[in-house]
């Protein structure tokens, strides 16, 4: 009996000073890496109830650990949580652990990241791979429209983590806001837990870097516009659930940021917050030109011998009909112009919204070419096209539920990146390479 007491007594005193113990209930999804720079990283998290959230870290050579900010989830923000990692060493590994009122929250995988190097001027920049995707429905009967589930393919996140990518850029719609969820700021929280928690996307979340940018789905009833009543929604929400590096500029509210990933430059693009409505008496924009010359003023800033330009529609499609940037040809043909005007090499679309993908290519006057990638879908229906895009590569169009690895490799003054296209199950589809030489 004495043994029996002592053992349950160390056991709760272990726990107490955030020994590993099981504390899992609490936990509904995450963790989520998302960025990791030279200096600091964070942690998204979210839990089923309030508690105290903190985490402890250091690096894989240490015996000290560091500890983060201690926060308390609460109701009011669906129990999410943002941890940043301070003061961290370039190009080091850092293992963590999440601790909930005082106990360790185990996963079945490490919970590491890495800084990011410090490799300008002293050497070239590492090879890198990021995934891609859009359209991520994840079946709720409740809330779904009657007969066959509309989601599915759920494996698919699962394959994405067994290919080990760097990091991942999620390219919109990457929840599917139902009629029952519009309506309430409710409705937007729990739409995004239910998708988050889906069980094969955990180690995927925490095993790289991730980004984020949206689409009508996500920002409301679908094709919705700036116009949309509950916009300031959709936009607090996207904040909770997405730990991305900035979120719009003091003048320009929304959901546009860049960052620098092993030397490349990747523009996140706003499509919907400032979007009007396709109609003769009021200016027509999707980005605005704000947003657009500020994208302008970013590629000129940019030494990056790629530029990639998220946003959540096709830019180069021909093809006048859906959702395609071509709608609002003035402020398309505005930014090719400047694309041309200004000399800006290396320009680079990456697009979702379609459920089908391909590649394309945009011959330009003065030899700098413009290229768009298009990943769709993750996981919602695939569709075929109906529809003449004469800048789509031949081959290169791909109807069927699928994700892609952005491949970048070779030195800084000759980079190259390829592009690999999956299915559900890991097996490729379709590969295309683009030398910066291009």
């Amino acid at each position: 009996m004495r043994v029996t007491l002592w053992a349950i007594w160390l056991l709760a005193v272990g726990t107490t000073f955030g020994q590993k113990a099981p504390h899992n209930k609490i936990l509904r999804s995450g963790p989520m890496l998302g960025y990791a720079e030279m200096r600091e990283a964070v942690v998204w998290v979210q839990l089923t109830g309030q508690a105290s959230l903190w985490a402890r870290y250091k690096a894989l050579d240490e015996n000290t650990y560091r500890y983060t900010d201690t926060l308390l989830t609460r109701a009011e923000s669906a129990y999410t949580a943002q941890l940043y990692f301070r003061a961290l060493t370039a190009g080091t590994t850092y293992q963590y652990d999440l601790i909930a009122d005082g106990k360790v929250l185990e996963r079945p995988y490490p919970t590491t990241f890495t800084s990011a190097p410090n490799w300008a001027y002293r050497r070239d920049p590492p090879a890198f791979s990021m995934a891609l995707g859009s359209c991520t429905y994840i079946n709720e009967k409740e809330y779904d429209r009657p007969g066959e589930p509309y989601g599915g393919g759920y494996q698919i996140f699962e394959s994405i983590a067994a290919a080990q990518p760097d990091a991942m850029l999620w390219l919109g719609d990457n929840i599917y806001l139902r009629p029952g969820d519009w309506w309430t700021r409710s409705g937007y929280l729990a739409r995004y837990s239910h998708t988050r928690a889906l069980p094969e996307m955990q180690k995927l979340l925490a095993t790289c870097n991730h980004y984020a940018i949206w689409d009508d789905h996500d920002f409301g009833p679908n094709n919705s516009s700036g116009s949309w009543i509950h916009r300031n929604w959709a936009l607090e929400s996207f904040k909770l659930f997405w730990p991305n590096p900035s979120y719009g500029y003091d003048d320009l509210p929304g959901i546009t940021t860049a960052f620098r990933y092993r030397g490349i430059d990747f523009f996140l693009m706003d499509n919907r917050f400032h979007r009007t409505e396709e109609h003769a008496q009021a200016p027509e924009h999707i980005w605005g030109r704000k947003q657009t010359d500020r994208l302008v003023d970013l590629l000129l800033q940019s030494n990056a011998p790629y530029k990639f330009v998220a946003t959540g529609g096709q830019f180069l499609n021909s093809a006048q009909k859906y959702e395609n940037h071509i709608n609002y040809e003035r402020e398309r043909q505005y930014l090719i112009r400047r694309i041309e005007e200004e000399n800006i090499e290396g320009v680079v679309f990456l697009s979702g919204d379609r459920h089908h993908s391909e590649v394309m290519h945009y011959p330009m006057p003065g030899g700098n070419d413009l290229y768009e990638f298009t990943i769709s879908p993750l996981t919602s229906g695939p569709a075929q096209p109906e529809e003449l895009n004469q800048w789509r590569v031949a081959g290169s169009l791909i109807e069927q539920r699928n994700y892609a690895l952005l491949q970048v490799s070779g030195p800084y003054d000759a980079r190259k990146v390829g592009i690999v296209f999956y299915n559900t199950e890991g097996e490729e589809l379709y590969r295309y390479e683009l030398p910066s030489s291009e």
